[in-house]
């Protein structure tokens, strides 16, 4: 008997469900072993279908087998605990799924990522549940992709069936039941034709992508070198200002050296000349004392002779004019000076103000960048067909209300969840399923409404739509509310809008919650005219001529943006 330690596959220790080493391994009747409590748990999933399959060769048991032990398996596990040994570890392991990763739909517990999906099965596979895909007869006719993650998608939510076919008309996958019931008579096709159809229009819009991409790479390098041409320009003026700034510093550290200067000259030099008067002053008062103390012997001297002989030395009177009298002018002082340099400081201050002021307006006036619209080619065109409402009459015959056609397509940021937009957002149906679109404040979250991407202004404006059932046409001011279910929010129930009700038995105009019926043959296309300079807005029934339904005459205070109440389908007639 052969060593059960053999070498041997791990795959063969391995339990195909939970992708570990066998516990409590059972055989089933195709020869597959499991952990017992993995093939009970999956079996019990299927009781109520009464269907019992193989999850590795994927044969059917219309009876829930018997589990029986398998022996053999049972020591082998048995012995690798004793032993401590995990085959199954140490092989090559799989990569467990991320949150980026699609996970096998067969792993219990932790499950590993699936490297491959089966569009038959509808399931993914990690590499050990893929075997069977390739070993086994059963699976020879199923398509194996790469993984691909929300495979309950490709299942018709309806009837549960396999979404197969395309229908053209209404522009969504269905299953083959849906071509007998809901999409009968529509125009259906494979979705391998219809794939084919599509990859012509996706090589256009990558031609449209990929010059669009260009087109800003283009623009990006012309704002790049735009920046540094800035940045350069900038860095210059600094310098050059720095420059100049430290030039005028310099004349004015000149001129206070010249100011500085001038009172110190003019203070030494009064200086110096009040210095020889006080020493000529100091002389002759030295003087006048010798000759008063002299005086004053002699006045005292019993000596006859000898005041004679002074007398005439003592009392010839001092010369008055030998030394001038000294006045200083009490009106002279360096305050003149400190006036002088005040008003320099005044003036240089109020040019220095009136300079940056202009500097100021020279560059914040100017501006760096100028944004512009995307869309401006689409404002001029709209200008150049604004016209004087006043001097022209309004249009009476189908073509001369073409003359104003405008393209307008559906805003999908604007669209209920359950509106389906196609016909590159031409068409819009509504659907029982929700769309996959994101929350913003732009959208009507509470009735089947969706406006248009253009905003229309000043000039004449004319469109067609083809509708069925109940629905709504009509414009609104951007500030229409969108949240809640309010009339605030319903197309003609408010202040904002203005709306044909349209249904098979009659129509309705309606604004700020007044209605007026209309009686008026049914017609499934609607043709819309708008002279917002006007203030006319008015509705036409188009068949063998056109019919007014109704208008309004009322004053536009902002841009128009058109919109749509939506019962079953409309789509957006394209007459150019």
């Amino acid at each position: 008997m052969a060593d059960p330690m053999s070498p041997v596959s791990p795959d063969y220790f391995s339990c195909p469900i939970c992708v570990g080493m066998l516990r409590d391994p059972v055989a089933i009747p195709c020869g597959h072993s499991f952990c017992m409590d993995c093939i009970s748990t999956y079996w019990n999933e299927a009781d109520y279908t009464g269907i019992y399959i193989c999850p590795q060769c994927r044969i059917t048991f219309t009876q829930r087998p018997v589990l029986r032990p398998n022996t053999l398996l049972t020591k082998v596990a048995e012995k690798f605990k004793k032993t401590g040994i995990n085959p199954v570890a140490t092989a090559a392991p799989n990569s467990y799924a991320g949150p980026g990763d699609v996970p096998c739909d067969f792993c219990t517990g932790k499950k590993f990522k699936a490297i491959k999906s089966c569009l038959n099965c509808l399931a993914s596979y990690c590499d050990k549940h893929l075997k069977p895909h390739y070993e086994s007869a059963t699976f020879k006719r199923h398509k194996l992709v790469d993984e691909l993650g929300n495979l309950d998608r490709k299942i018709c939510p309806q009837h549960q069936k396999s979404l197969e076919l395309f229908c053209r008309t209404d522009q969504m996958c269905i299953c083959a039941i849906c071509t007998v019931s809901e999409h009968r008579g529509h125009d259906i096709v494979s979705a391998e034709a219809e794939r084919s159809e599509k990859q012509k229009l996706l090589g256009v819009s990558q031609t449209e992508i990929r010059q669009k991409c260009q087109e800003r790479m283009k623009e990006l390098d012309e704002l790049r070198t735009a920046v540094d041409s800035l940045k350069s320009s900038a860095q210059r003026a600094m310098a050059e200002s720095e420059k100049l700034f430290s030039e005028m510093i310099r004349s004015i550290e000149r001129m206070r050296s010249e100011v500085t200067k001038l009172i110190g000259i003019n203070e030494k030099a009064a200086f110096n000349q009040a210095e020889t008067q006080v020493e000529r002053l100091e002389q002759e008062i030295e003087e006048l004392k010798k000759k008063e103390s002299g005086l004053k012997q002699l006045h005292s001297t019993e000596d006859h002779i000898h005041f004679l002989q002074n007398f005439n030395y003592l009392c010839t009177p001092t010369d008055d004019g030998y030394i001038p009298r000294v006045t200083v002018n009490p009106d002279f002082s360096f305050g003149a000076a400190r006036k002088a340099v005040a008003e320099i400081k005044e003036r240089l201050e109020e040019l220095g103000r009136e300079e940056l002021m202009k500097i100021s307006r020279s560059v914040n006036e100017i501006p760096v960048y100028t944004m512009e619209n995307r869309t401006k080619e689409r404002s001029i065109r709209a200008k150049e067909v604004t016209v004087d409402s006043a001097t022209l009459p309004e249009p009476r015959s189908r073509s001369e209300f073409l003359k104003y056609f405008c393209q307008l397509r559906l805003d999908p940021s604007t669209a209920y969840k359950e509106l389906h937009l196609s016909d590159n957002n031409r068409k819009v149906i509504r659907t029982r399923d929700l769309q996959p679109y994101s929350e913003n404040t732009e959208r009507f979250d509470s009735f089947a409404q969706v406006l248009c991407r253009e905003a229309l202004s000043g000039g004449r404006y004319y469109w067609e739509i083809e509708w069925s059932g109940e629905f709504s046409i009509g414009v609104a001011y951007k500030g229409i509310s969108r949240k809640g279910k309010g009339s605030l929010c319903l197309l003609g129930y408010n202040d904002k809008s203005w709306s044909l009700l349209c249904s098979d038995s009659g129509y309705s105009a309606w604004h700020n919650r007044v209605d007026t019926a209309i009686d008026a043959a049914h017609s499934p296309k609607i043709g819309v005219y708008l002279d917002h300079s006007a203030g006319i807005l008015s509705f036409y029934s188009i068949g063998e001529s056109m019919t007014l339904l109704h208008k309004f005459e009322t004053t536009f205070k902002e841009p128009l943006y058109p919109g749509f109440g939506v019962g079953t389908s409309i789509k957006i007639c394209q007459l150019k």
